[in-house]
């Protein structure tokens, strides 16, 4: 059963599905600078199987491919991107670095 994250433009959301169904959708707003995660569910009976974790995962790898910034309003977003470290640089609110060479 292959596990796939897409994003569905026409419903604000990425949804993460299988062969058979979704299960799971982060909700979004997009403007021209950032894209703002507003909600995230998974359906009760996968809860706790790292389903809302790959769809997190899968919509912030393709928020990247855009060059966008990403406001993490949703609390599970929230949560999952300060456990990540490796995608700190797509928080909008991060500060501009001052490092200089």
């Amino acid at each position: 059963m292959a596990i796939t994250v897409r994003d569905n433009p026409t419903e604000n959301r990425y949804e993460i599905a299988d062969d058979e169904a979704i299960l799971g959708h982060a909700a979004y707003q997009r403007t021209t600078q950032l894209i703002v995660f507003t909600h995230t569910e998974v359906d009760p009976s996968r809860e706790g199987q790292g389903i809302g974790g790959q769809l997190v995962q899968g919509a912030l790898d393709d928020v990247r491919t855009l060059g966008l910034a990403v406001l993490p309003v949703c609390p599970f977003v929230q949560a999952w991107m300060s456990r990540h470290p490796e995608y700190a640089d797509l928080d909008y609110r991060r500060p501009p670095s001052t490092v200089t060479d």
